[in-house]
């Protein structure tokens, strides 16, 4: 007999059914079992007056074994699980659990250190269904509009970006890096001809950063595409993405969201506000008292972007907004400038985290050697450089971290929440 769906059983049939058993509750004439599956849970109710075999079967088993039941699905008044109890005739124990050594109100890194425990609640559960439907829908979104999706190593013979703060790791006789981004090779994409790309992967940081929204490695869903008529059009691509993944997932679960998350899936109109840096800096010193820290001119840091998101909220009843012209000490060296050396790029704010960094690319050999000569970077950028020697369309594109986004959408207070597994500067297993 194949194996039937708790939220597929069908009165009087004769079916199988196996799950977790999360509650057992032994009486005096009867044992109680609420079993789960990925589709719902229902009461299995033993007879001990007429099924002492099946008695002796589940004597000794605890909570969050995995049972296998053959019997009926009946309908009851008298049962709370929807008014559905199923009635065995036989029982497999398919795994027998020992006592939990995960207590319901633990700390969050004794819930990391058996995550695989930990996940088994319905909320986690959801939650990773809610991030994968976010993801599916932006993917989507990408294929319906001519994107083709790339997978790009992760192992890199020189430092990516910056330089600093990658990992690096042997390779056979020489040394390797493992990539904090996509993005060299989002570009070379563009060179090859492709004109619109995106990858959803894992990307890693070398950062000694113990916050609530840093990890040591992440999914990065990043972008790139050819021909922007100018960053307008970089934005307005990443407004229809999360328009397309909120609205999806606000579809499918919003009642589950606001029931055991206690918050509101919002969708954004478009088109999200714009202000550019030094603007904004001068509306939170006149509105909020505040004054960006000597060391952060030119960018923003933790204060700037909750204030920001308040500014937002108050100003434009949006919980989104991009800010522009950052300083170009405080971006990549492949941002392509204005006139005036500003960087054509922009962050996008959204609930009080910057949730993007986005650009316009210098695609231009001659400027783009010059830049990456000031920031410092020779022979690291070599070998992407010479993606622009042999002619190369002019683009833009931006990323956005997943866990970040699920952490947002879902208000949890850290990322350590919402990932499968969490990677840090503290924790490497399980």
């Amino acid at each position: 007999m194949n194996r039937t769906l708790i939220n597929e059983l069908e009165e009087g049939k004769k079916s199988k059914i196996s799950g977790w058993a999360k509650k057992i509750r032994d009486t005096k004439y009867m044992i109680f079992i609420v079993l789960e599956d990925r589709s719902g849970s229902i009461q299995v109710s033993v007879d001990k007056g007429t099924m002492q075999d099946l008695v002796e079967k589940l004597e000794g088993v605890l909570p969050d074994s995995v049972l296998e039941f053959e019997g009926k699905m009946v309908l009851s008044e008298y049962v709370k699980q929807g008014g559905k109890e199923f009635l065995p005739t036989d029982i497999n124990i398919l795994s027998s659990a020992e006592a939990l050594p995960l207590e319901e109100n633990a700390n969050i890194d004794t819930r990391l250190d058996y995550r695989w425990i930990d996940l088994r609640s319905k909320k986690n559960n959801l939650m990773l269904k809610i991030q994968s439907e976010f993801v599916r829908a932006m993917r989507q979104y990408l294929y319906d509009n001519d994107f083709t999706e790339i997978h790009t190593p992760k192992l890199i013979g020189t430092a990516s970006e910056s330089g600093s703060e990658v990992f690096e790791v042997d390779y056979f006789d020489r040394k390797a890096y493992l990539a904090q981004s996509p993005q060299f090779y989002k570009q070379m994409a563009m060179a090859s001809g492709l004109e619109r790309v995106f990858e959803v992967a894992p990307a890693f940081r070398a950062e000694n950063s113990n916050t609530n929204r840093h990890a040591t490695e992440f999914t990065s869903f990043d972008l790139e595409f050819s021909y922007p008529e100018n960053l307008d059009d970089i934005m307005e691509m990443e407004e229809n993405l999360i328009i397309a993944g909120l609205t999806s997932v606000k579809e499918k679960y919003e009642s589950e969201i606001n029931d055991i998350f206690d918050t509101e899936v919002i969708i954004p109109t478009k088109p999200f506000p714009r202000i550019k840096l030094q603007d904004l800096y001068k509306e939170l010193h006149d509105r909020y008292g505040y004054e960006i820290p000597k060391e952060d001119i030119g960018d923003m840091n933790a204060e700037t972007e909750k204030l920001t998101s308040k500014y937002a909220l108050e100003v434009h009843g949006s919980e989104f907004i991009f800010v522009t012209d950052y300083s170009k000490t405080k971006r990549a060296f492949y941002h392509m400038r204005n006139e005036e050396g500003t960087p054509i790029g922009y962050d996008l704010i959204w609930r009080g985290t910057e949730i993007t960094t986005g650009a316009i690319r210098e695609h231009r050999y001659d400027i783009l050697k010059k830049q990456a000569d000031e920031k410092g970077l020779k022979k690291d950028v070599e070998f992407y450089l010479n993606f622009f020697k042999y002619g190369c369309p002019p683009h833009g594109g931006f990323a956005l971290g997943i866990d970040r986004l699920t952490m947002l959408l879902l208000c949890l207070p850290s990322v350590k929440e919402e990932m499968f597994i969490f990677r840090g500067p503290n924790r490497i297993n399980p």
